[in-house]
Order: C-alpha cells, then sequence, then structure tokens
C-alpha cells in the first residue's frame, strides 16, 4: 500500500471544477452514516472519479472500516482531522490511501473528543474545515464528510463546509421525530454561516420493505421529502456488517452482495442527480 496519498490525484477524471462536499449526517446514532460514508465513497472511486472521505467522528469507525487500526496510546500517532482542526496541519498531510487507489481517506481520531472544547476560543471555530477544505475542490469529484451522532462543534464544521446534507434514515417511527430537528438545524446553519447550504437527499437504510411500518413510514417520508428522497434503497445485508471488520468496503469484500449492489446503485443515482456522467464505461451507457 502506498505510504501517502497525493494532493493533485491523476487516477480518474474529474466531472466539474469544483468538488461537490456532502456532509453524511443525522443526530442519531445506528442508522448507517459510517456504513454510507465508506461504501458511497467506494462506489464513486469505483465509478471512476476521485474521492476524499474525511472521518469526522471521534469513533473513527469509518477510519478503521477502511483498514486503519485504532493506534495504541503509547504508539506514534498518525495524523488526523483533529490535527487539521486545531492546525497547522494541512489536509493533504493527513491524507492516507485506502485499498481502492481513487478513494482517499483523512482518518478520525479519538482527540476529536476534545476539539469542541478547544475549539471554543479558536478564530474562525466555525469554519476551520471549510477553509481546510477549500484548496483542494478542484481535485476531486466529491468530498464525503463522516459526521458524529451529535450536533456539536464538529458537525458544525462539516455543515458550513458542505454544499448538502446526506441523511441517512431508518423507516421507523422515531426518525421522523429526528428529520423535523435536523431540519431545523440545517435551516439555522444556512441564515447563520452557509448560505449555500441544502439537502441533497434522504436514503433509508437498513431497509425491509416486508413490514408495514416500514412501509408506512417511507410514504411519509416521499410525502414530504419528495425528490429529496433518494429513490435507491439499502436492504439489511450481513455483508456490509462483516466488510468493516476486514477493513474493506463491502464492494471490495463481496462487490456480488445485495449491499454493495445498493451502493453501486446510491452512486450511480448520486452522479445522476449532479449530471456527472460515470467515466467507467457500461453496457447501458456504451448502448446510450
Amino acid at each position: 500500500m502506498p505510504t501517502k496519498a497525493s494532493s493533485k490525484p491523476d487516477q480518474a477524471k474529474h466531472a466539474q471544477e469544483k468538488a461537490k462536499v456532502l456532509a453524511i449526517v443525522n443526530q442519531k446514532g445506528g442508522v448507517g452514516k459510517t456504513t454510507t460514508a465508506i461504501n458511497l465513497g467506494a462506489a464513486l472511486a469505483l465509478e471512476g472519479y476521485n474521492i476524499l472521505l474525511i472521518d469526522c467522528d471521534p469513533q473513527a469507525n469509518t477510519t478503521g472500516g477502511l483498514g486503519l487500526r485504532r493506534q495504541k496510546d503509547d504508539e506514534p500517532q498518525r495524523l488526523s482531522i483533529y490535527d487539521v482542526l486545531l492546525g497547522p496541519t494541512t489536509l493533504t498531510e493527513a491524507m492516507q490511501p485506502t485499498s481502492i487507489p481513487t478513494l482517499t481517506l483523512v482518518p478520525g481520531s479519538k482527540n476529536l473528543i476534545g476539539a469542541n472544547i478547544e475549539l471554543v476560543s479558536a478564530p474562525r471555530r466555525e469554519y476551520r474545515l471549510r477553509d481546510a477544505i477549500a484548496a483542494l475542490t478542484q481535485h476531486y469529484t466529491f468530498i464525503l464528510l463522516d459526521c458524529p451522532p451529535a450536533l456539536d462543534l464538529l458537525t458544525l464544521n462539516a455543515l458550513v463546509a458542505a454544499d448538502g446534507l446526506l441523511v441517512p434514515l431508518q423507516a421507523e417511527y422515531f426518525a421522523l421525530e429526528g428529520i423535523s430537528e435536523l431540519i431545523s438545524t440545517l435551516d439555522r446553519v444556512a441564515q447563520a454561516f452557509n448560505p449555500t447550504l441544502g439537502l441533497e437527499g434522504v436514503l433509508l437504510t437498513m431497509y425491509d420493505d416486508r413490514t408495514n411500518l416500514s412501509q408506512q413510514v417511507t410514504e411519509n417520508l416521499k410525502a414530504f421529502f419528495r425528490e429529496k428522497m433518494f429513490a435507491t434503497t439499502i436492504p439489511r445485508n450481513i455483508r456490509l456488517a462483516e466488510a468493516p471488520s476486514h477493513g474493506l468496503p463491502v464492494a471490495s469484500y463481496d462487490p456480488r452482495s445485495r449491499g454493495a449492489e445498493a451502493y453501486k446503485e446510491l452512486a450511480r443515482e448520486l452522479l445522476e442527480r449532479n449530471n456527472i456522467q460515470p467515466v467507467i464505461a457500461t453496457p447501458e451507457s456504451e448502448q446510450a
């Protein structure tokens, strides 16, 4: 595996002059944020685009899920997004390669737990991540931000840096309650810090369409979000649960699994929404 990722990747093509920055966010835990960050990032990279994935969560599960093991306290610590937010480390210096050449990771760290306190008195505390990303937006098609399950200063940095929010949801009753709070937060952040921030889409995860509750919640969400609901849903799939323990995205662990196919479909839906054609030819694109 390479020792350092480049800030100017040339393995893949670019579809636009400026990367689209998406924060994968939901204040509720256990809804598939990290699973989506890893596997959507991998699926987009496998479509032929350069993707940067930033792990903003102190749990650093995205980092572990892509093969970077947790470090012990007595070991030299790798650079992480914590070092970038507190400075003077750059994103380029903190980058790590992954098993997919066109997918680059900026690791998370348990040190992020203290960042909420350390950033309080820092200048431009809400804009730290946005400022760090600004120099790299020409080198990637998408920059994905995996956010912690809390509306704290780390998540605020992600919302200020983002162009849009991608919200994973389970089709359950409490999802309907939590989403209203998230939309309210989006509106407040847009008014105060980031007027271009919008909702990219709502994604149903761990989905089982056999239950009446799932069907009812799905209909309610579609009625509320309309075109903002992704047509793709992510099913419950054992391969999605197994892949992180091997340090791989599901597309590498079991490319024929239902989970891998679902995230490939989601990646192509996201590309289509943004008027980006897949770089890698498919039988469908060749016929077109």
